[in-house]
């Protein structure tokens, strides 16, 4: 054991107390432990001068101390939440914590906050940060992925270090990666042992039907492979690097964390996030692209529409909200063959009167969601075959 990994045991094992969260180098607030074992949050008084409400629901803009509930996010708020690592990336940072001699269930919300540091998903960054990433990662999407399979089968790999540097702050189920191609933050994915061998091929297709059906979403690419049909790629949304080459990072919360809801309960209905964008975006531009979303995933058959699935961006140049690229498209059966998020209070055998009803009833003219949901259910006929 070297000098570094006893000084990290060190101080994992005597949690922070108190974080401070920035925001493209601005001190947004700060997040104090309480002896309720919650995580409570205070403005600073610059960012309320002249900052955004991280979320207009449950953290206004106000000089006050505020206080989440346990559930669902262990005492954070869910903005908070949505920072750290979910499915690969725990996994990943569970097992790295074992082989230091760390317990992961010992490790508080806000020991795993100052781990991701400034390397999160979305805007927020949180200090002082302890740095556990200390690796030359390798560069071969074949290598990778094998990696990511053995890590997958069995409790220890000799890459874990190199996986946790490149995809230890991620989201998602799938193995991926953050990394950077043509000067721009990308991440690529790498597919689990329950995943056909073309299931990257496979997400791209969806990709590229839901650009044609309209539908707002980043750059893709599938990258080459040896051993597959090719590993999906795509430009993060939340990053982006000016003609300087210097990155920004654009803040961005998911309906999980606006509802402070967890994804793992199937609970929505399209119709409660119809209602959430007009709230937060006054904008039935953006209505209209929530429905025409709602409309590819039932006709495209991708049932794992849960609340992580969507989120909304906060523009800065516009001081408005509006909803983000979409991401996560692809065939999934859905658990017991119901969509995550219901359609008219309907799980599955959606019709096409039930699509209609609900985007109606948001406040979509009948003759538009008529028009939007046979076009894109035309367009989807035959992705996925």
């Amino acid at each position: 054991m070297n000098k570094t990994d006893s000084n990290t045991r060190i101080i994992l094992r005597e949690p922070p107390k108190s974080l401070r969260v920035t925001c493209g180098g601005r001190l947004v607030g700060t997040l104090a432990s309480t002896r309720e074992n919650l995580v409570a949050f205070e403005y600073a008084d610059q960012w309320i001068a002249e900052g955004f409400s991280l979320n207009p629901l449950s953290l206004p803009l106000e000089k006050r101390v505020f206080f989440p509930k346990y559930l669902p996010f262990e005492g954070l708020f869910g903005v908070f939440n949505d920072s750290l690592p979910d499915g690969w990336g725990r996994l990943l940072l569970d097992r790295l914590l074992r082989r230091q001699g760390v317990d992961p269930g010992a490790v508080t919300p806000l020991t795993r906050l100052a781990i991701v540091g400034a390397s999160g998903m979305g805007a927020l960054a949180y200090e002082p940060e302890i740095d556990l990433e200390d690796a030359s990662p390798m560069s071969d999407l074949d290598e990778l992925a094998d990696a990511c399979a053995k890590i997958l089968e069995t409790e220890y790999s000799e890459d874990l270090d190199e996986l946790f540097a490149l995809g230890g702050s991620s989201g998602g189920a799938r193995p991926k990666i953050l990394t950077t191609y043509n000067d721009e933050d990308w991440i690529i994915k790498f597919p689990t042992s329950a995943d056909a061998p073309n299931a990257g091929e496979m997400e791209y297709r969806y990709a590229l039907a839901a650009k044609e059906c309209g539908i707002d979403m980043p750059e893709v690419k599938l990258f080459a492979s040896k051993t597959t049909s090719g590993y999906f790629g795509v430009k993060r949304f939340e990053r982006y690097r000016d003609s300087s080459g210097h990155t920004h990072r654009i803040y961005a919360a998911s309906v999980s964390a606006l509802l402070e809801t967890s994804h793992r309960l199937p609970s929505l209905d399209y119709s409660v996030l119809m209602r959430l964008t007009l709230k937060l975006t006054d904008d039935y531009r953006e209505l209209a692209k929530l429905y025409r979303l709602m409309c590819f995933n039932v006709f495209a058959h991708n049932r794992d529409d849960h609340s992580k699935n969507f989120s909304f961006i906060y523009d800065t140049e516009t001081g408005r909200w509006k909803l983000s690229p979409a991401y996560d498209l692809t065939y999934n059966a859905g658990m017991s063959g119901e969509h995550a998020t219901t359609v008219n209070g309907k799980g599955h055998d959606i019709e096409l009167a039930d699509i209609i009803a609900l985007g109606e009833n948001a406040g979509l003219s009948r003759f538009d969601c008529r028009d939007i949901a046979c076009e894109i259910k035309e367009k989807t006929i035959t992705i996925g075959t």
